[in-house]
């Protein structure tokens, strides 16, 4: 009795049966009530989308016929397409690398000054400003106008530094003159001159209000016995039937420095400079020669480059998006170095090392990890950039800009093709997988450290 007794109250208890619950402690049907408005949206949003993007891409034009795999062929055979693709291999080599590689620098040099923060402020400034915004900024910087365009009125003030322009880029002979064209944009007396004649050269064409502000009255040449004198200027004044053809008036101007070359047998034998007033003088070397005005009298001012022409428009876009996206790459990078051991970098000092072979040897490989995800996050931004090829590029060179993006929004609307848009999509999501993925494992790795 005793025995069974004892047997019985080291029976163990029945167990309470179980109830699902999450890790969390809540159940898991109450877990999943809460994520169903999620799950909802993120089929609606994300997973629909895709779906019908892929069932799409296998059909035609109109929706109803099955194409099979046509639309994806003419990724690779269409030009617009093609320009596009390798468009953004240049965009994805070039945009991360740049902009990672600025965001080193400034994280690096601006670690131990005072104003680090301040600088860091306005480096990172751009990211709150929009694509679209960012857009139209940069078509203003990149207008061909130097007057308005930043980037060009830079470029031709360096430029006229060591280059001055023509001042006189429009005139040319009027009626009867003594001079005639001599090829590529000179003009030339029709006679030759000799010693101890007074010459004239008017020109006409340049309006009274850009004429140079050194420039004073013409003044008529006076004939020297041993040389060659002459005035070239400006033969015209204000006011109908004022002034007479050809001669040097009293309210007219003279064009100051302008180039006179004597050319005898087809060689430049001597030059002269004209004053302000438009006089020069030439030595008895020039009997028998022609007077001529060298073309680069007459050149065009430097306007600047095209930044915007099918050449240069890549990399000027891409310049905008390194301007928005290096304040980015420098706050993640300065984060890692906050963050990275000091004792690692004053030994490297301390063994001898100079501060380039300290950043080469000891900074870079520690921040390699952060460098990874700042690359490829990046590569995943340009992958799918659009805004700024749109807003930036003007239509005259729009499809040497072209990238996927761009193309799948003109071949969906514009062009009213949504098969070949929707295989443009599909690619596009191939494309971006793989970096995801790298930089998802990437991420999970570090969190396991």
């Amino acid at each position: 009795m005793a025995s069974d007794t004892a047997a019985g109250a080291m029976k163990p208890a029945p167990a309470a049966p179980k109830s699902r619950r999450s890790v969390t402690g809540t159940r898991r049907t109450v877990a999943a009530l809460f994520l169903l408005p999620a799950l909802v949206l993120l089929g609606a949003l994300v997973v629909y989308p895709i779906g019908y993007s892929v069932v799409r891409s296998f059909y035609d034009q109109s929706g109803d016929g099955f194409t099979g795999f046509d639309n994806y062929q003419a990724l690779f055979t269409d030009d617009g397409i093609r320009a596009a693709l390798k468009n953004n291999i240049i965009w994805v080599v070039f945009a991360p690398t740049v902009a990672t590689a600025l965001g080193l620098i400034f994280a690096v040099l601006t670690e131990r000054v005072r104003w680090g923060t301040a600088f860091k402020l306005v480096v990172f400034m751009p990211m709150a400003i929009s694509m679209l915004a960012a857009g139209i900024i940069f078509r203003l910087v990149y207008d061909q106008d130097p007057d308005k365009g930043v980037a060009n009125a830079v470029w031709v003030g360096v430029h006229d530094t060591f280059a001055q322009s023509s001042a006189f880029p429009k005139a040319h002979p009027g009626r009867e003159s003594p001079l005639e064209p001599a090829g590529g944009g000179a003009f030339i007396t029709r006679s030759p001159v000799s010693t101890g004649d007074a010459v004239t050269l008017p020109l006409v064409g340049v309006a009274p209000d850009l004429m140079p502000d050194a420039a004073a009255r013409a003044a008529a040449p006076k004939p020297e016995g041993d040389r060659i004198t002459g005035t070239t200027w400006q033969d015209f004044t204000r006011g109908k039937g004022v002034g007479t053809l050809n001669q040097v008036d009293s309210s007219e101007l003279g064009y100051p420095g302008m180039r006179i070359e004597a050319v005898k047998d087809g060689k430049v034998v001597e030059t002269a400079t004209a004053g302000d007033d438009g006089t020069f003088s030439l030595s008895s070397k020039a009997d028998g020669a022609h007077l001529r005005l060298p073309a680069s009298n007459f050149a065009a001012p430097y306007n600047g480059v095209d930044w915007l022409g099918p050449s240069l428009v890549t990399p000027a876009i891409i310049g905008s998006y390194i301007w928005m996206w290096a304040g980015f790459a420098m706050v993640l990078i300065a984060a890692g170095l906050a963050g990275m051991p000091r004792e690692l970098l004053e030994a490297a000092r301390v063994d001898g090392a100079n501060e380039w072979q300290v950043f080469r040897r000891v900074t870079v490989p520690l921040l390699a990890p952060v460098l990874a995800v700042v690359t490829v996050t990046l590569m995943i931004n340009v992958l799918k950039v659009f805004d700024l090829v749109f807003i930036i590029a003007p239509g005259s060179s729009q499809d040497d800009a072209n990238v996927l993006a761009l193309e799948l929004y003109r071949k969906g609307f514009s062009e009213d093709q949504p098969g070949i848009a929707s295989a443009i999509a599909v690619f596009l999501l191939l494309l971006v997988i793989p970096v995801m993925w790298f930089n998802v494992r990437r991420l999970r790795r570090e969190v396991r450290r």
